[in-house]
Formats: structure tokens, C-alpha cells, sequence
């Protein structure tokens, strides 16, 4: 698969997708979030694949931003079915994949960058990270999930003071306030990530997207999550990962998924 916006890398079991537009810092145009929709669509279909990483190219920005010359003469409707289908195609996309996505924030991630990181299952950003909602300074707000996902993350009285400010935040601030899961190094970003997911690599497929399903349950409107959890609870009883999973342990051995 070639792309003109993206690097991808493949080993044992992780893909790395490296947003490519350094002169750009990295902003989302319209074509770079269909050609991330068509990289992650294609791991996340692959069984050799068990976790996604998303991280940008250079050292400055992991995404800063959307590319705003794309859209700033665009009316109400124009508008509206931006942000419709960029949600449809890749941030809610992502957020609901089986897989899971680790957002290796190596820079700015602002606006849209933001966004997209928030929609990854979690973060973890370089010392050097910078994160902002900044639309309100433009007479526009996130269109991308960012109210609802920072809100999510880091709750209602934080988030609003992040958009309302525009104000950027640095990681070891976003760390505390839980917005990424850890703070490493610059040069140990993409170490630290691929770490995290040699863990996850030892666990269940099957069981960590039902887990993921699970947690995603508690925040959509009228689902239960409780009974969400239930049922994914009960359907893992009927897969070869449980069998799998319960001799291994039974045997004192290593599980083999």
C-alpha cells in the first residue's frame, strides 16, 4: 500500500504509522486522514498485527493541527459534513477499532492532532509535547470529538478551561491531569511504546477487543455498559483464546494466542 502522507513500518507484530508532512507540521488535510483511515483499516484487518502505534515524523509535532487552509471558506454545510465524515472515517474509527492504538506524542498536538491522539486507546508523549484545543482563537471549536474526548479523559471543568483558554498544556501537566498515560524522553518515545506493546502482545486478541468494546460502552449515549460487560464476559467463554488461555494457566504454562 503506498502512501503520499504517511510512513509505515511493520515488525513482529506492531505497525508503526508515521504522519508525514514535515513541512506542514504534520497537519491533517483531508487526504492524510483517509490515507490514516486506510492504514489502520488494513492492520487492524490483519491477524499478524496486534497493536497499532501513530506518532509523527521530526521531532516538532506529533500533528499540529488541521490543515486549515482547506476549509476556511467553507458554509454551515460544508462544515458540518467535514466534521461528519472526518469523525466517521478515522477518529471514531479508531476509537472503536479491535486493535489496539498508541498515540506516541512526540511534539505538538494541537487541535486536530490533539484530537486524533485522544481518539488512540491511549498516549504516551515525549518531555518536549505541547497539547492544545486552540479552535476558539480562530472563531470556531473542535469539530473532531475533541469536546467530548478531552472532557472524557480529563473532565468537564479542565477541558473547558483548556478550550476556552486555547492555552497549550506541556506533557508532564497532561500526565498529571491524565490526558497521557506517561512521559518519556524524546529518543525514548518509540521504545517506550513499542515496550507497552510487547506486553499487550501477550494477552488475548479476542479478549482485549472485548475489552475495549466494554470500556467504550460506558460512553454511549443510552448503552449499558454494565450489561455490555456481561455479554462480552460470556461471549470470551466460547473462544478458542479462553481454552487457550485456561490450560495455560491450569498447566503452569505460557499461553500461546
Amino acid at each position: 500500500m503506498q502512501f503520499n502522507n504517511l510512513l509505515l513500518h511493520i515488525d513482529q507484530g506492531v505497525g508503526v504509522i508515521t504522519i508525514n508532512r514535515p513541512k506542514k507540521l504534520n497537519a491533517l488535510n483531508k487526504e492524510t486522514i483517509q490515507e490514516l483511515h486506510d492504514a489502520v483499516k488494513s492492520l487492524n484487518a490483519s491477524k499478524d498485527i496486534r497493536v497499532i502505534i501513530i506518532t509523527g515524523s521530526g521531532e516538532k509535532a506529533f500533528v499540529a493541527g488541521a490543515d486549515i487552509s482547506e476549509f476556511s471558506d467553507f458554509s454551515v454545510q460544508q462544515a458540518a459534513q467535514l466534521a461528519r465524515e472526518g469523525q466517521n472515517i478515522l477518529f471514531d474509527f479508531i476509537d472503536q477499532l479491535s486493535t489496539p492504538v498508541i498515540a506516541a506524542v512526540n511534539g505538538f498536538a494541537l487541535g486536530g492532532g490533539l484530537e486524533l491522539a485522544m481518539a488512540a486507546h491511549f498516549r504516551v508523549a515525549s518531555a518536549n509535547a505541547r497539547m492544545g484545543l486552540p479552535e476558539v482563537s480562530l472563531g470556531v471549536i473542535p469539530g473532531y470529538g475533541g469536546t467530548q474526548r478531552l472532557a472524557q479523559l480529563i473532565g468537564k471543568g479542565r477541558a473547558l478551561e483548556m478550550i476556552t483558554t486555547a492555552q497549550m498544556i506541556d506533557a508532564l501537566k497532561a500526565e498529571r491531569w491524565g490526558l497521557v498515560n506517561a512521559v518519556t524522553p524524546q529518543n525514548e518515545l518509540i521504545s517506550h511504546c513499542l515496550s507497552l506493546a510487547e506486553k499487550i502482545k501477550r494477552n488475548s486478541p479476542l479478549a482485549i477487543a472485548a475489552a475495549i468494546r466494554a470500556v467504550n460502552a460506558n460512553y454511549q449515549e443510552g448503552v449499558q455498559g454494565y450489561d455490555v460487560e456481561i455479554s462480552e464476559f460470556a461471549k470470551c467463554f466460547g473462544t478458542d483464546d479462553f481454552s487457550e488461555g485456561t490450560s495455560a494457566f491450569l498447566e503452569k504454562r505460557k499461553a500461546k494466542f
